[in-house]
């Protein structure tokens, strides 16, 4: 069955495989967002512990997610994987080191005698939650805004700026895209901590992690009202049916136009992380983080779809409008879409079981007793 759909429709579908991976890193950037809160909301080392043994639990997913993302733009649409992490490397190459220095913090923060301390690895875990969230950030946004690269005939990548991707990070919208991922982290964070820390005898500690998701979602709104206003004014990379891509004013509005469930998923999201973040800091629950986690998907999926569907380069080119990438002209063959399109057919078992897991790890509140007489991070 899957055999016999046409190449636009199996590029389509894997468009849309790739947007829910990545919408479900940018709910899982919660680890990387409580990590940035350990010095901000913890009075003494057993807080601090608390914290970062939550986090350990569930550290690995964010990493692997990113790993899957990345793997299934390779498969999917190879000539992006080798136009981005082929060119614009430098700004890859240190996502991944704040993704290294995490991992071994959580490992080495608390053994004997390390040669650090464990001060120094508590700043690599805020550097991976503020400096990588925010590379990543301004690594999306140039799916709308573009990149200084050009393709030769051979699909040979020139990257025109000695800065290899960092000078992302130097555009407006970039950045503010990028601020926005990492407060919107500290809100996934501070809610999922509330959610799976034992609180008692520590009102004050509960407190303060209550009051850090209003505050940083606060912080984040001006970075949001930026973004969505620049996105809905500035000019987008459209194709046409011969594939020649040009400048299109009201792009991506156009976009959100002429696709309105993509606009109620956008909106939808919105709401429900404000919601979270209201039942979490105002009304004193402690299931906020689900109503954040969908949300923060939900966006995701309206931001990739927006930059992906409708006639529209997701990876343009400001040095030639030509090189341009779309999900058309940068993806795999029939054949590579139709073999892993049935090996995605396994995904949802993997889901329901890691979905299972977290249920069992989270079924009870993490307590100073739990990070007592066994290893800690």
């Amino acid at each position: 069955m899957i055999g016999n759909l046409d190449t636009a429709t199996l590029q389509q579908i894997w468009w849309l495989l790739a947007s829910v991976v990545g919408s479900l890193f940018l709910f899982l950037t919660f680890v990387q967002g409580g990590q940035t809160l350990l010095w901000q909301v913890s009075a003494d080392e057993e807080e601090k512990s608390l914290i970062i043994n939550s986090l350990g639990r569930k550290w690995e997913l964010t990493f692997t997610t990113l790993v899957l993302f990345g793997g299934a733009l390779f498969a999917a649409f190879p000539k992006f994987y080798a136009t981005s992490f082929g060119g614009a490397y430098w700004v890859w190459i240190l996502i991944l080191f704040t993704f290294i220095v995490q991992a071994v913090s959580y490992e080495y923060r608390t053994k004997p005698d390390n040669l650090l301390g464990s001060k120094v690895y508590e700043l690599f875990l805020f550097i991976n939650g503020s400096v990588g969230i925010l590379l990543i950030g301004a690594a999306v946004g140039t799916f709308f805004t573009g990149s200084n690269f050009t393709l030769n005939d051979y699909n040979q990548v020139h990257w025109t700026h000695p800065l290899r991707g960092l000078e992302a990070a130097f555009s407006l919208f970039n950045l503010s895209l990028g601020l926005f991922l990492v407060f919107n982290a500290r809100v996934l964070g501070a809610m999922y901590l509330v959610g799976s820390i034992d609180f008692s005898g520590r009102p004050q500690f509960e407190a303060k992690m209550r009051r850090a998701c209003l505050v940083n979602l606060v912080c984040a709104l001006p970075f949001l009202l930026y973004v969505l206003v620049s996105l809905l004014l500035m000019d987008g990379f459209g194709f046409d049916q011969a594939g020649v891509v040009s400048l299109v004013a009201g792009k991506y509005l156009a976009n959100l136009l002429a696709m309105p469930l993509v606009l109620g998923l956008l909106l939808l999201g919105l709401v429900l992380v404000v919601w979270g973040v209201v039942s979490t800091s105002l009304l004193k629950g402690g299931r906020g983080i689900w109503f954040g986690s969908l949300g923060t998907v939900l966006v995701g999926l309206a931001v990739f779809f927006t930059a992906g569907y409708n006639n529209t380069a997701f990876y343009p080119s400001k040095a030639d409008l030509q090189s341009s990438l779309t999900i058309y002209n940068a993806s795999s063959s029939h054949y590579t879409l139709t073999v892993m399109t049935y090996v995605a057919l396994v995904i949802p078992l993997v889901l329901a079981y890691i979905a299972w897991v977290w249920w069992q790890m989270d079924a009870r509140r993490i307590s100073t007793e739990d990070i007592e007489g066994r290893k800690a991070y």
